[in-house]
């Protein structure tokens, strides 16, 4: 098993198509949610995905400020494959996002859209909630924001 960060230029048309494949199974498919998967923001991101084999068994984007939310950087679209959760693997994907992050843009907040029944699982890693629960793709979620000096 092995992590990379790539832009998305840098991805080939096999990491990619698993990436996808990926998102797909586990958004679209896994949680019965419709929605435009290709948003148009990849395009700008960092992708962070742990790889065995051909295969891709977690994975997070990672965009600049000013592309899912005005002066800060965002992490999202943050998945597991089903067979490896609960392994610890989703923590340290996450803590992974935050330190590659936080050293593409030093000093911004980190924002993400996260799913409301994982909140303390965020929080547990330093995130703080700021807003209250909205339905996201018919999802109920919240903003929560990430900084280095702390809420």
């Amino acid at each position: 098993m092995e992590w990379h960060i790539s832009s998305f230029k840098e991805l080939d048309t096999t990491d990619l198509y698993q990436i996808l494949s990926l998102r797909i199974n586990v958004f679209m498919l896994e949680q019965n949610c419709l929605y435009p998967e290709c948003d148009h923001k990849d395009q700008a991101a960092a992708h962070l995905f742990l790889q065995h084999g051909d295969r891709i068994l977690a994975y997070a984007r990672l965009l600049p400020p000013g592309i899912s939310f005005p002066n800060s950087a965002a992490i999202g679209r943050v998945v597991v494959d089903s067979e490896y959760r609960s392994s610890g693997l989703g923590r340290d994907l996450v803590s992974r996002a935050l330190t590659q992050t936080l050293q593409l843009y030093p000093g911004t907040p980190i924002r993400i859209s996260a799913q409301q029944h994982l909140e303390e699982f965020y929080a547990s890693l330093g995130f703080h909630t700021e807003s209250p629960a909205y339905l996201e793709d018919g999802i109920p979620h919240i903003r929560m924001v990430y900084t280095s000096s702390g809420p």
